[in-house]
């Protein structure tokens, strides 16, 4: 059976999906394969001036504004990480680092006092801080009830319902690392105390509101 001269001419392209990927899409295949047929260029001297027309060509793709004035290092940047880091030639800058030599920024560090839910805010962690470096006595243990009563009230603004001494209690040992504790036998501020205020106050809010918005 004959060959159609739609098939034959169908035959004859390479789809992209056969071809191997490209480093930087934004310059398209056409300017990847310049900088392939650059790599091939024995001569050195010859090879730069390749290099050159090619950013060249990059910058009229890739225009870069006035202010930016690493522009041209990036361009030139960027001809390296295409060509695989494989040109030899003369440029005004030196390649970048390859992704494997390239460290990248250092990792963030952020200091907590054990284990903390997102609730208790970082003034907690302060006070317990603060309470942890007092030396044994009456103001240490005072102010590790005051920490104690804010868990509670912290807790109970964000989470509804009611909530039991021994868990405030638990999460003040973890938080301190066992620095800090309350004796089960003093009381923690009622639940039901701590609910009222918290209901009064956001009537007095709402109530405040519905003022403005009368004037």
């Amino acid at each position: 059976m004959p060959t159609s001269p739609a098939t034959t001419a169908f035959d004859g392209l390479t789809y992209n999906s056969r071809r191997p990927d490209i480093a930087i899409p934004e310059y398209g295949r056409v300017v990847h394969d310049m900088v392939a047929h650059c790599i091939t260029i024995e001569d050195r001297e010859e090879r730069s001036k390749c290099a050159a027309a090619i950013v060249s060509v990059m910058r009229t793709l890739v225009p870069g504004s006035k202010e930016m004035t690493d522009h041209e290092e990036k361009l030139w940047g960027h001809l390296h990480v295409m060509s695989g880091w494989s040109l030899d030639i003369d440029a005004p800058f030196p390649p970048p680092a390859k992704p494997e030599e390239d460290p990248g920024p250092e990792s963030l560090t952020y200091t907590q006092i054990g284990k903390r839910p997102s609730f208790y805010g970082r003034i907690v962690e302060d006070l317990i801080a603060k309470a942890m470096e007092m030396p044994e006595g009456e103001e240490r243990a005072a102010l590790a009830m005051m920490i104690a009563n804010l868990l509670k009230r912290q807790y109970l603004t964000w989470n509804k319902g009611a909530v039991e001494d021994a868990l405030i209690r638990a999460q003040l040992r973890e938080m301190s690392g066992g620095a800090l504790d309350v004796p089960a036998e003093k009381e923690l501020v009622s639940s039901s105390e701590i609910l009222k205020s918290k209901r009064k106050t956001s009537n007095n809010f709402r109530q405040h509101r519905g003022g403005k918005r009368k004037r």
